[in-house]
């Protein structure tokens, strides 16, 4: 067997391991971020259980960490109670980045871990088969539900050789997007093996199953080795270390290549993860703003290394250049060893240890600005500036480009910068985590503290038999969550109050989305979305699928949708629909009145809408059994509540 069908199997509660085939495995951790967490708490009290049921679940905060006005501390300060309540580990603002700290204090090899957070599968660099969810499927994973999904192809990465000069493992998972794109991954684990894995740290192989996420990836694992016992000791937490590797000749149901030996710097260029070129071909862009660290790129590794290219030199003057390391450890760590002298020295503005600028939370480009990130994500406005140009990097490129303050071509870079290692003292930071009280009863006599922005959850109805309405937007390929539910200072502010932020709903694609579907739905009638390929790709954020819910959506026609999405669409009674011909796609447009029963074909996976002035289109619906009964039910919660 490989490494996933070993970890599945040991999980595995029902349902068998056939590709496409339902299966439902238990959880062991689970991990949720303040952005999707007090969402994701407010459902787990729903459930009414007294204690979450995972061996560890882990209350991060980490996105939402500027405290303007009363919105965001009350958040906090309902997720350190709630926490507290419920048996969970609180991570208070400042302590780090959710993944950068999992790795460091908490994953293990061979457990499952479940998080509401899209790049979740970053642990997965530890040999712990990590996967994204929608907060409402983290809160029952709490709750001891069973995590349910269709079991995934697995894809063999065999890396070959070992990475030369200037390129970095960010470079490996850029090249993979090259070459797949960001659907290549959908319904996928890709399982990293040969020689060149041997070559990588855990930080590395962390970049790695981080950025996977950008391919539609169910999950990525690497191997747990003598790299992984080697990292876990200097954690200072070896006992959780055990061997996991591949049977011998184990099966694969597909195999990607890549010659390490061969890699260069890569860039992925504006808008997309996957629109990468060598970086050499851009020489000359003039860079406005450099910004590292980031879930993806935030490791001490990762900041010695960008101390080490810069010490002794300054950034350019006209490119502003900021720092976030990923967790308290690894700015202490630069601290002790003057790295960080090293980067202030060089004009570099130390942020604090949180997401920050990935998300559009501060540190945003100026207008037309061309940002170099050594993030995830590069989509359209998701940087805050809505016209910037934002090209993702490995840390050593973006070194060279604050320092140039443009492109350059790596041949004129100079001597390559040695790999860093660990220092011989790591500090721990497990005191800055707020473990539960152990006793549960006396953990029941701890008062959840609510602001006045913490909302109460919706009740909603179930589907109805005849779907009545209108199509009230129509948009085209690669709709990311970004797109559908912005981010920002001022909107995810709002994550616990789902009528304020619904009204945000498409607000940077069609300003008039919001009152088309409140007059569909405050009429009675229902309301439909029409979109293109990988709709809901990116960010696992719920609310993109909760917040249209609000607003009336009942069902998105689409050709294709992202896994993580479209799973949340079936959480909160959506029906995803698949166009049967692209060509109906096309005839439909905005206003298209769809009327009368939806016609469920009898032994089949098809399902027929009535389109006023077309007639019946015909859809996959592609649900199983469970799932269809789940949207009939208005959403999970109702179904869970509806079974008791």
């Amino acid at each position: 067997m490989n490494i996933a069908y070993k970890i599945i199997k040991s999980h595995l509660v029902s349902g068998t391991m056939e590709v496409g085939k339902e299966i439902s495995l238990r959880v062991d951790q689970t991990l949720t971020q303040d952005a999707t967490g007090t969402m994701a708490w407010l459902q787990f009290e729903a459930l009414g259980r007294d204690s979450v049921q995972t061996e560890l679940s882990v209350s991060y905060v980490d996105h939402n960490t500027l405290q303007m006005g009363f919105k965001n501390p009350d958040d906090h300060q309902f997720l350190r109670t709630v926490a507290a309540r419920y048996g969970a580990v609180f991570s208070a603002p400042g302590t780090g980045i959710c993944h950068q700290l999992h790795l460091e204090n908490f994953a293990k090899p061979g457990k499952i871990l479940i998080g509401s957070d899209s790049h979740t599968p970053t642990a997965g660099g530890i040999g712990c088969l990590s996967m994204g969810a929608g907060g409402l499927s983290v809160a029952l994973s709490m709750a001891g539900e069973l995590y349910t999904i269709s079991m995934p192809q697995i894809v063999e990465v065999r890396l070959l050789g070992a990475l030369q000069g200037f390129a970095q493992a960010k470079d490996i998972i850029l090249e993979l997007l090259r070459r797949l794109g960001t659907q290549g991954g959908v319904g996928k684990i890709f399982e990293y093996t040969g020689e060149g894995v041997e070559s990588l740290s855990v930080p590395e192989r962390a970049t790695i199953t981080n950025m996977g996420a950008e391919l539609g990836a169910t999950g990525s694992l690497f191997p747990s080795d003598n790299k992984t016992k080697e990292f876990l000791r200097d954690m200072g937490r070896e006992e959780d270390w055990i061997y996991l590797a591949p049977d011998t000749n184990a099966h694969y149901d597909d195999l990607v290549e890549i010659n390490l030996s061969e890699l260069v710097p890569l860039a992925a260029c504006p808008h997309m993860p996957d629109n990468v070129v060598p970086v050499s071909e851009l020489a000359g862009i003039k860079v406005d703003q450099v910004a590292m660290g980031s879930c993806t790129n935030s490791s001490y590794a990762d900041m010695k290394l960008v101390a080490d290219i810069m010490r002794g030199k300054h950034v350019a003057s006209h490119t502003d250049t900021c720092l976030s390391p990923g967790s308290r450890q690894v700015l202490s760590m630069l601290m002790d060893n003057g790295a960080m002298t090293s980067l202030l020295d060089s004009g570099v503005r130390l942020l604090e240890c949180s997401c920050g600028p990935c998300i559009g939370m501060g540190s945003s480009p100026h207008t037309g600005g061309v940002s170099v990130r050594t993030f995830n994500r590069n989509f359209e406005g998701r940087s805050g500036t809505k016209d910037a140009k934002v090209y993702l990097v490995s840390p050593v490129t973006a070194a060279y480009c604050a320092l140039n303050g443009e492109f350059t071509d790596p041949k004129t870079w100079g001597e390559c910068p040695v790999k860093p290692v660990f220092p011989l003292h790591i500090p721990s930071i497990r005191h800055h985590f707020l473990f539960p009280e152990k006793n549960e009863e006396e953990r029941k006599n701890i008062e959840v503290l609510r602001g006045p922005n913490i909302v109460a959850l919706e009740n909603f109805d179930s589907l109805p038999d005849e779907l009545n309405g209108e199509v009230v937007l129509k948009v085209g390929d690669g709709i990311t969550t970004d797109h559908i539910m912005p981010a920002g200072a001022e909107i995810t502010a709002l994550r616990s109050n789902i009528p304020a932020i619904s009204e945000y709903v498409f607000s940077r694609v069609d300003e008039g989305f919001v009152s088309r579907a409140k007059a569909m739905r405050d009429n009675g009638k229902s309301a439909f979305i029409v979109a293109g390929k990988n709709y809901g790709q990116g960010s696992s954020r719920e609310h993109a699928a909760l917040a249209p819910r609000h607003l009336g959506i009942r069902a998105v026609m689409a050709l294709s949708f992202a896994r993580i999405h479209r799973a949340n669409l079936v959480n909160f009674g959506i029906l995803p629909l698949i166009f049967e011909n692209e060509a109906d796609y096309e005839r439909i447009n905005l206003g298209a009145k769809i009327i009368g029963k939806p016609k469920v074909l009898e032994h089949s996976n098809r399902m027929a809408l009535e389109v006023e002035g077309i007639g019946e289109v015909y859809f996959k619906h592609d649900l199983t059994e469970k799932e269809f009964q789940l949207v009939l039910a208005g959403g999970l919660l109702n179904f869970i509540k509806n079974r008791k």
